[in-house]
């Protein structure tokens, strides 16, 4: 493994140790006068490849800096009514000042054609217009073309493979983060083209200061003051009745922005999810979270297949959102945000699973579940992002009602014993949040204060009919109707620092002092269910989990036009205590850690990044892991940490490092990293499973390692001669693991491999197509007391075809393929959708009628490999249906 690492820290260091030469000057034209934007390229002799790029500012002046083995480059400069210019320059920094000569630039025709794709130092523009095709209407479709760049179902964005920190409309950020719903509606016509702004610091005073290795995303808008939007409204024929409603006005101003959104639907149709925040920006800005529920109680869950949502979701949701931005003084510094939304939605699963344990049980299990969701949130936010001062304060509240059902039978695949269960749980959540981070400059340093302060209350109460339903080892239920487990946690969070910024010479360092303070108290009881022999307190918990860390750390960042650094040099003094007087219970951990964290990124000959990363890390558990009462945190099993445990001691090693390539002028992406993992823990589960299926959770003191060695590789580039967008990408992943099961010592190797292929075309003016394929391949080998070994390989597809026999007609062709070979059986699962669609072109208005699953495909199988059995499982799926829906734009 030490092999591998220093092969890649080779590679990287080979790469820095080229030698980077850096030209600059000016450009006049024969009056002397400066020529902006001209541009300046360097290429090889002889070779029609770019090494290097810059544009002149206003001023005239240029700089470029690139890297070649060749004693001699050729520097190009190009303007508009200017005499092309070549000169052959030796490789070595220098300074060249030139002068053009006057040409008229003929225009041959009475035409403006603006590049697709264009840049600017960090900033990387595409015209929109470039990449859509006639079936594209939103935002999303569009930028799925544009390459570099992938959108997921729910809006969220990755550029070079990695999540964006930021999301702009005209560069103000209207979602704080939850920008799926702006994504997935907004109009393309309404949208100019799309920025990426690469290393994108968003705390104004501390750009050049603190540097940032994410990218943001800038929409900018044809006009200033946009009021646009989408929406949808559709029926079905099916069992039940279908819908589909989406309304999402939106209105972009110099001074205010807001969106309105409400979707519905039972069709299958996941739209809940687009209020999640999909970008946190950086730590400066303070503390915002996806606030959930701590889920410790759960009926039994039929799974879910690998499939996409609209497949097999059964699903009656309302989602409704509202987010509302405007300044509040006349310089346009103080931002005031709203934002709110509420879900209500209800959804039916059922599945039909075997699972094969490797210690050598089977079980049979059918389950069908109802879940309901009724969820509010609400979040007031006042920001001030200027260059002379930052201040931020969010204040957020969420509200959870949620309940779950699940009506399970159970076999005993080895004596066909039967049981029937009836389970619900009740799981109101109510938590509370304030985030302040303010950043103020005192003569030539920042001084910057960061507060979080988090409430939240869960009460869960799990109930299972008959209580003999349960067959647990060493528990028996008393002669009741019911067992019910109620579990009640209250946590309170805070977390506050402060720190001072220093900064000379490209350097910055950051000293901070801070103390992080969180407490969980648990209260539960199990009822109807005894040990024999065992006190009434081992049903009970009355735990208090306390953590308080005060800790000094050093921020250490660099930043020029090659380099950037940022580093961080913690010192934590844990302090953590763990009580519960029921028995006697007092567990503590005193430890002082260092966990440095340090990337560095190098950019050359203007297209290349190289990067390495590490950092150490530990973890003390959580509540979760210290309680030693009885918990049945789901009907088919019993959890339990041993008394004598102690508090668990997680110290986790990671490094990787990174090349990436992006170039807008030819319209070629290209990334490869890897990442290696060692996370070292003093406890290993042990559950003890039945041939039912039924489990005992338990912990055995001993150290264990989890090794995670992963590498990726993914190429993108857009041919504009054919109007196509191809990429292709790799991985592969090792893990190697210590477990128990059933008392019995495994050693768990598991590889995985992903290859994926992507491409869209729009070169014929009758047709245009998107392909999405990925064939994956899985090694399972446990070796211990018992051998075992199982391969798993899937393969799955889509395709979308769209063609236009006449003019504002469309005919939609899309067909899912997900295949599965495991365990000497073949699963292949085909789904089939055709569509039909009339655009009112005048009024920019869609009817549309499809038709959904045409071969009424109404299971789907597959087989799955986990460290500890082999599980077969059949999936209730959507049968056929067939949709009306009419889609239009605000304006």
């Amino acid at each position: 493994m030490k092999g591998k690492i220093s092969l890649f820290l080779m590679l990287f260091f080979t790469v820095l140790t080229f030698a980077q030469k850096t030209v600059s000057g000016k450009i006049t034209d024969e009056d002397g006068s400066a020529v902006p934007s001209a541009s300046v390229t360097i290429e090889e002799p002889g070779k029609d490849a770019i090494l290097a790029y810059g544009i002149t500012n206003s001023k005239g002046e240029y700089k470029v800096t690139f890297t070649s083995a060749e004693p001699n480059v050729d520097l190009k400069v190009k303007a508009f009514n200017q005499k092309p210019l070549t000169k052959q320059i030796s490789n070595s920094d220098q300074t060249l000042t030139f002068k053009m000569q006057s040409e008229a630039t003929e225009i041959k025709e009475v035409q403006l054609k603006t590049k697709m794709i264009t840049a600017r130092g960090d900033t990387i523009a595409y015209d929109l217009k470039a990449f859509d095709s006639k079936s594209d209407r939103t935002l999303a479709d569009v930028m799925r073309k544009i390459p570099g760049i992938e959108v997921n179902k729910d809006g969220t964005i990755l550029y070079q493979g990695n999540a964006i920190n930021k999301f702009y409309v005209n560069g103000k950020d209207l979602m704080e983060g939850g920008y799926g719903t702006i994504n997935n509606s907004l109009p393309k016509d309404a949208v100019q083209k799309v920025e990426v702004l690469e290393n994108h610091q968003p705390v104004k005073i501390l750009q050049d200061k603190v540097p940032s290795d994410q990218a943001a995303i800038n929409i900018k808008l044809k006009n200033s003051v946009t009021m646009t939007g989408r929406g949808e409204v559709g029926t079905g024929f099916g069992d039940p009745w279908l819908w589909n409603v989406k309304l999402t006005p939106m209105f972009f101003g110099q001074k205010s922005q807001w969106v309105v959104n409400y979707k519905t639907n039972n069709m299958g149709e996941q739209v809940e999810n687009e209020g999640n925040i999909l970008a946190f920006g950086n730590r400066f800005e303070g503390r915002r979270t996806n606030t959930s529920q701590n889920d410790w109680l759960n009926v039994e869950n039929a799974s879910t297949p690998n499939l996409p949502v609209k497949r097999y979701l059964m699903n009656n949701v309302h989602y409704l959102s509202a987010n509302y931005l405007t300044n509040i003084d006349k310089k346009k510094e103080w931002e005031l945000k709203a934002n709110a939304n509420y879900t209500n939605n209800a959804v039916e699963r059922e599945s039909y699973s075997q699972t094969d344990y490797f210690g050598g049980s089977s079980n049979i299990v059918n389950i069908l579940n109802n879940f309901y969701t009724d969820k509010a949130k609400g979040e007031l936010i006042f920001t001030k992002n200027a260059k002379k001062g930052f201040f931020k304060n969010t204040t957020s509240f969420s509200q959870f009602w949620n309940a779950d059902r699940g009506i399970v039978d159970r076999t005993d695949a080895a004596n066909g014993v039967k049981r029937h269960g009836d389970q619900a749980i009740e799981s109101p959540t109510t938590s509370f949040q304030n985030s302040l981070s303010t950043i103020i400059p005192w003569k030539e340093k920042m001084v910057n204060i960061l507060s979080f302060v988090s409430y939240q209350t869960d009460r869960q109460t799990l109930k299972v009919f008959p209580a003999s339903y349960l067959d647990i080892p060493g528990f028996t239920p008393e002669p009741m109707n019911f067992a019910k487990q109620n579990l009640r946690l209250k946590t309170i969070e805070a977390n506050h620092s402060a720190n001072i910024g220093f900064s000379k010479k490209g350097w910055t360092f950051t000293p901070e002092v801070g103390f992080n303070f969180k407490t969980t108290d648990l209260v539960s009881d199990l009822s109807n269910v005894i040990t024999p022999g065992a006190l009434p307190t081992a049903y009970s918990n009355d735990l208090t989990y306390t953590t308080a860390t005060p800790y000094g750390s050093l921020g250490v960042n660099y930043k020029n036009d090659s380099w950037m650094l940022y580093a961080n040099f913690p010192v934590n003094s844990n302090n953590i205590k763990a009580e519960d007087p029921l028995r006697n219970v007092a567990k503590d951990i005193n430890k002082v850690t260092f966990e440095p964290s340090v990337f560095a990124q190098y950019t050359f000959a203007s297209f290349w990044k190289a990067s390495v990363n590490a950092n150490i890390n530990n973890n003390f558990g959580e509540i979760n892991t210290a309680y030693s009462g009885f918990l049945m945190t789901s009907p088919s099993g019993i959890n339990a940490m041993d008394i004598n445990n102690p508090i668990p001691q997680n110290n986790n090693k990671s490094a990787g490092t990174r090349l990436e390539y992006r170039n807008p002028l030819n319209n070629l992406f290209f990334n490869i990293s890897y990442r290696f993992s060692d996370a070292k823990r003093n406890l290993i589960s042990n559950p003890l499973i039945n041939g039912a299926g039924y489990t005992v959770m338990q912990y055995i003191e001993q150290d264990n390692n989890i090794l995670n060695n992963t590498y990726s590789l993914e190429v993108g580039k857009y041919f504009p001669k054919f109007k196509t967008n191809a990429s292709l990408s790799y991985s592969n992943n090792t893990a190697k693991s210590d477990a128990f099961l059933n008392n019995n010592a495994f050693t768990n190797n598991n590889n995985s491999q992903s290859y994926g292929i992507k491409f869209n075309n729009t070169y014929f003016s009758w047709m245009s197509i998107d392909y999405n394929a990925n064939m994956s391949r899985t090694k399972q080998t446990s070796t211990g007391k018992i051998n075992t070994s199982a391969t798993r390989t899937g393969f799955t597809h889509n395709l979308g075809a769209f063609f236009y026999p006449v003019e504002n007609h469309t005919v939609g062709f899309n067909w899912d393929q997900v295949n599965t070979n495991a365990a000497n059986q073949k699963y292949h699962n085909g789904f089939y959708d055709v569509s039909y669609q009339f655009t009112w072109a005048k009024k920019k208005i869609d009817f549309e009628l499809k038709w959904m699953n045409i071969a009424n495909k109404k299971v789907f199988e597959t087989y799955d490999i986990n460290t500890t059995n082999i599980t077969f499982t059949r999936y209730q799926l959507r049968p056929s249906q067939v949709m009306f829906t009419v889609k239009f734009n605000f304006k």
